[in-house]
């Protein structure tokens, strides 16, 4: 969009709007004209009921609220609930008229979002193509000939075409990482339970996520963040664990698919990942190939085994009465689960556990999987002439991440040799959310703000500084780096005859010291347990006063350490004492 319309930086979860929300409406509202896509939309708000929205936006921000997305406009897929909008999950014969709002999307409009309307799907989010909707086939946003990839079509397109800032899409078998892919945008899907379903229509009760598309990808860690955390309305939610990683390593370890496991790529998808995976290597990520058969065993299971009953019994019975909406791939695919046998699902989950287990072991060591998102790009055509077996293919190596418990974060890749964009994803175990997230910044050089909340903070001083031999032990903990700081100036800094050498900070009183500098780093509570447990005497972890007045957690030693070590509060900080030697 134009130079009119509203620039957000989400540098660290923090909004600056430069228009004004109402500014905002109007430019998307021009743009919807613009490119004439009304099959990206079931339900299209009016702009006055838009703008209406965006002025009460405006009164809060008037008020003193604080709303990180004020001015972002947001395009949910239609499966999901916006009180006073109609619920279709693409099938007329199944809509209604929800009184409440799906918590993840109140989540947004109570940060400043304003809802623009619902999108197209493939019918009851079944597909991964965009084709399966009785109100049309959603066009690829820059390439009209060819699919836009499902089943949350129309969110990513609408996206894609610059008509909203974040989409909302679900995601069970890809659904909101294939879409991604195809437009060359990003999209988040979470460890399950992170972002409550509640007000979703379930595909697959068990397996079902709400994702973010975007365009870059600080703006989708930020709606995900704020979508994020537990609701009592969901039996499935979950909350980040009290161990869980806050940052990818310096030098990350990836694992990417043996040639065997890429067979289904198409000729050009095949050599636009090799050449992703060769700029991966090249900007410093370490690369190892693994054999990930078994996890493209679990992916067949979706569909093809006994785990499609979950499909059947969420819409099953409503398909049965044959409504002339219908749509009838999806229908075959679902009521195909009527008669699958009890005993066969519990098997299936059997199945699914122990290949879980066998994925953790594959992953240990490494921090994350680098995957293809999707196998190619069909034609609208191609979809049309072979409607299942196109859809199966682009499900490869997706289908498995919900059933095995993972996370991932699909970003662009390098694009084809004919242009066309090339997705890949960061495939990662339940709660290494935010690892994903860095290490898709790190391959498409965008910034990564937090995506998980909690933590604490730790001010280290000498020893595990950045380029100092102990930095390794914040690094295993997967504590991430927030700032260099420098303390109050009541401090004193000693050299200590340690091994390796490390300095001892004291506090002293106000004045008798100079401030000392340090970074500061957010873990776990459960890693700074760890680190604590682990400390070696003489040193010990306090509070400390920071020179802006902030009081957290950091490193000292005990006074008796200090006495026969050498005083070097003057150098300002442990870097400035070690330069001194050389």
């Amino acid at each position: 969009m134009g130079d009119e319309d509203v620039t957000v930086s989400t540098e660290g979860g923090a909004a600056v709007v430069r228009v004004s929300p109402t500014q905002r409406v109007e430019a998307a509202y021009r743009r919807i004209a613009e490119v004439d896509r009304p099959e990206v939309w079931i339900t299209l708000r009016s702009k006055d009921e838009v703008l209406a929205d965006a002025e009460e936006v405006e009164r809060r921000l008037a008020d003193g609220e604080s709303l990180p997305l004020a001015g972002r406009l947001v395009a949910v897929k239609d499966n999901v609930d916006v009180a006073g909008l109609p619920t279709t999950s693409a099938c007329p014969e199944y809509s209604y008229l929800p009184d409440v709002t799906a918590v993840a999307v109140e989540r947004l409009t109570d940060a400043g979002a304003v809802v623009i309307g619902k999108t197209n799907l493939d019918q009851f989010a079944t597909g991964l193509v965009g084709t399966r909707s009785p109100y049309g086939a959603v066009r690829n946003a820059h390439h009209p000939e060819l699919v836009s990839g499902g089943s949350s079509s129309g969110s990513a397109v609408a996206v894609a075409l610059d008509l909203v800032d974040i989409g909302i899409g679900t995601d069970t078998a890809g659904s909101g990482r294939v879409p991604a892919a195809l437009h060359g945008i990003v999209g988040i899907k979470t460890t399950l339970g992170i972002i409550p379903v509640h007000g979703l229509v379930p595909a697959c009760v068990d397996y079902d996520a709400l994702t973010v598309f975007a365009r870059d990808l600080a703006e989708a860690v930020v709606a995900t963040a704020i979508m994020s955390g537990p609701d009592p309305r969901d039996p499935r939610g979950r909350d980040w664990p009290s161990d869980v990683l806050v940052s990818a390593p310096d030098r990350p370890r990836i694992a990417v698919p043996v040639a065997e496991n890429l067979i289904n790529l198409s000729d050009d998808y095949r050599d636009a990942f090799d050449r992703t995976v060769r700029a991966a290597a090249d900007d410093g990520f370490e690369i190892a190939e693994v054999d990930i058969s078994e996890l493209l065993d679990a992916a067949r299971l979706l569909y093809d085994g006994a785990i499609v009953a979950e499909r059947y019994a969420a819409v099953g019975p409503f398909l049965d009465g044959a409504p002339a909406g219908a749509d009838p791939t999806v229908s075959a695919i679902i009521r195909s689960a009527h008669d699958v046998a009890g005993y066969s699902f519990v098997n299936d989950l059997d199945t699914l556990t122990r290949i879980r287990a066998a994925a953790l072991e594959l992953l240990a060591g490494f921090d994350g999987l680098l995957l293809p998102t999707t196998t190619e790009h069909p034609s609208l055509v191609a979809v049309a002439a072979e409607p299942v077996a196109i859809n199966r293919r682009m499900g490869t190596f997706t289908n498995f991440c919900n059933l095995l418990d993972l996370a991932a974060v699909a970003v662009p890749g390098a694009d084809t040799a004919a242009g066309l964009p090339f997705g890949v994803m960061f495939v990662v175990p339940a709660f290494a959310d935010q690892v994903a997230v860095d290490l898709a910044g790190r391959l498409a050089g965008q910034s990564a703000p937090p995506l998980v909340g909690r933590g604490v903070e730790l001010a280290v001083f000498g020893a595990h500084l950045k380029g100092q031999p102990l930095h390794g032990q914040l690094q295993d903990l997967g504590a991430r780096f927030v700032a260099s700081i420098v303390t109050s100036d009541a401090y004193r800094l000693t050299a200590l005859n340690t091994t390796p050498p490390k300095p001892g900070l004291v506090r002293s009183a106000p004045g008798a010291g100079r401030p000392i500098a340090g970074e500061l780093y957010r873990l776990s509570e459960a890693g700074l347990g760890r680190f604590l447990a682990a400390l070696p005497a003489p040193m010990a972890l306090t509070s400390v006063e920071l020179a802006d007045g902030r009081w957290v957690v950091g490193f000292t030693a005990t006074h008796d350490a200090t006495s026969d070590g050498t005083d070097i509060t003057s150098f300002g900080g442990w870097p400035a004492y070690l330069a001194s030697l050389a």
